[in-house]
């Protein structure tokens, strides 16, 4: 029998009730708001009752420049976790809610892999608790209220040439990047031109992840800046009256979710912003209740420790006044190899050459995580096609840059597989001291923000900075808006803003061709190279091997 698919091995888990899941942190039915038997939102009375409780370790876990296929931060987070149980050391994972993006696309599902998985995956990929369709109901209605708004007079004198506010859809859809919209009669609005990105770059994707509680969320969703008037100056969600409308549909929203892992550990999936495009974290109201519920939190942040980690460190962290007490640096023999200039379809070959060539980006993700002065674990996310010399090169070379090693069988072995990583992670804890601070001060400037960040984190020489970006920074600062952390928009393929240059990029220069304030969620988006707020499917996307099979009367084909 060949090796069964991620979906098969989910479908075939023994699900406990969630409220018996809920029940081994200590939350109590009542506190759970049920959406079937394997899914609940934590009810707002959950946060007031742990808030006094000391807070657990926090480990982030981030990840080497992937392959196209995505390398397993979910699947070792997920695994680290159990392996924690395993050893007995209370340990609770806070994810993000996957896209239905990628799950289309190119990726698949983002439920982690194997046997280290978050159940029911089906729900978690489609639907889930519909926090993603409430988030894109949100971002449009405040869209269909600004073109209402045109279209009855336009008493706010917006510039219809300077509308910032984008439509989104959780969706890849590049037909609907630049569209013109109000065709057709009078009544049908005013002609203009318009964009969709997708729902996982919106804004108020990022603001319901960083929000506190409702009343920050209804303060965030009133700054956003959605156009500028006649005079260049801001129009916000509060100057069109969305703000309570908005809000409404985000009450269920903001609550994190709970679930559970193939071995019945509650997990909490909350938020979901693409790293390449936005800040890449879940929310920090499911950190936070996760830091509160177990003595370990597990958390990731999306895509290479270049974008996620950089992101999560600099902007999340100095948001919430979160520590993290370590990083876990996932591997994988593959990416290794794809960094050092071998092609996808080859990356299942040993081919110790060009593992030596592509080390040098792990040994750059590393050197940046002790830039930020936290402690740091690498670990290699196993592949069968792994051979036993390509796994020690890799060990040696770790131990002789001092940073603690270990191997990842999860997918394979799900908790048991992991009570490698768990050891190293506690002894790594135990005896080295955190002393994380963010890469730059609030009150460096917006440009030097970004130079830094490409110079220190990215490797580059230098920026350079289109016309247009460089006018829209200095009216950002003129705003008032200077003091606030820098969300970079960048491939995920590469340190640099080039997605072909592999490896450890040396001599190049980074391009920010646009940035815009994102003044709800409190940061400043910087968008280089070619990088799309609203991706593509593939010639051939997984859709296509997605289906419902009404005899057996489950999902297949869904990664």
């Amino acid at each position: 029998m060949g090796v069964k698919s991620d979906i098969e091995i989910a479908q075939e888990a023994k699900l406990l009730p969630i409220k018996e899941v809920a029940a081994k942190v200590g939350i109590a039915e009542e506190e759970l708001e049920l959406y079937g038997k394997y899914k609940a939102k934590l009810s707002d009375e959950v946060e007031e009752r742990l808030n006094k409780q000391p807070d657990g370790r926090l480990i982030l876990v981030t990840a080497i420049n992937p392959t196209p296929a995505g390398e397993g931060k979910t699947t070792i987070s997920i695994g680290l976790t159990e392996g924690l149980n395993k050893i007995g050391v209370k340990a609770i994972a806070a994810l993000r809610e996957p896209s239905l993006g990628p799950c289309f696309g190119i990726k698949g599902g983002a439920a982690g892999g194997g046997y280290a998985q978050v159940v029911p995956m089906e729900d978690l990929n489609l639907h889930f608790t519909g926090d993603f369709h409430a988030i894109t109901s949100a971002n449009n209605l405040l869209a269909a209220m600004l073109d209402n708004h045109l279209n009855h007079g336009n008493a706010l004198r917006i510039d219809t040439k300077r509308v910032v506010w984008k439509r989104c859809l959780d969706m890849n859809d590049r037909a609907l990047r630049n569209i013109v919209i109000g065709m057709g009669a009078k009544t049908d609005g005013i002609v203009r031109e318009d964009h969709f990105i997708i729902t996982v770059a919106s804004e108020i994707m990022a603001i319901l992840c960083l929000a506190d509680n409702m009343s920050d969320l209804k303060k965030r969703l009133g700054r956003i800046i959605a156009a500028y008037n006649m005079d260049g100056e801001p129009v916000t969600a509060d100057d069109l009256k969305a703000t309570g409308s908005m809000a409404v549909l985000l009450k269920d929203a903001i609550k994190p979710n709970m679930i559970q892992t193939l071995e019945n550990t509650p997990v909490l999936v909350h938020g979901g912003p693409f790293a390449n495009i936005a800040h890449g974290c879940n929310s920090v109201r499911a950190t936070k209740l996760a830091l509160k519920m177990a003595d370990y939190a597990i958390t990731e942040a999306g895509f290479g420790a270049d974008l996620g980690a950089e992101k999560f460190l600099d902007i999340k962290c100095r948001m919430a006044g979160l520590k993290p007490d370590a990083v876990v640096i996932v591997a994988t023999v593959k990416a290794l190899k794809y960094n050092g200039g071998v092609a996808k379809a080859d990356l299942g070959k040993p081919d110790m050459e060009a593992l030596k060539r592509g080390i040098v980006n792990l040994d750059k993700h590393i050197e940046n995580m002790h830039k930020f002065g936290v402690p740091v674990v690498v670990t290699l996310n196993s592949f069968i096609t792994d051979t036993e010399e390509e796994n020690e090169f890799i060990r040696m070379h770790c131990e002789e840059l001092g940073c603690e090693f270990a191997l990842s069988q999860v997918w394979a072995k799900g908790g048991e597989g992991g009570i490698e990583l768990a050891k190293k992670v506690i002894a790594t804890v135990e005896n080295k001291k955190s002393n994380f601070a963010p890469i730059y001060k609030n009150e460096t400037g917006l440009k030097e923000k970004i130079e830094i960040i490409a110079r220190e984190i990215y490797g580059a020489d230098g920026v350079t900075f289109d016309a247009a970006a460089k006018k829209s920074l200095e009216q950002i600062e003129s705003m008032g808006y200077g003091n606030v952390p820098v969300c970079m928009a960048k491939t995920q393929y590469s340190l640099s803003d080039n997605p072909l240059l592999l490896g450890r990029p040396k001599g190049f220069t980074i391009n920010v061709r646009e940035a815009q304030i994102n003044a709800g969620a409190g940061f400043v988006v910087a968008l280089t190279g070619k990088i799309m707020t609203m991706p593509g499917l593939p010639k051939v996307p997984a859709a296509e091997a997605i289906d419902y099979n009404e005899e057996e009367q489950k999902i297949v084909g869904l990664f």
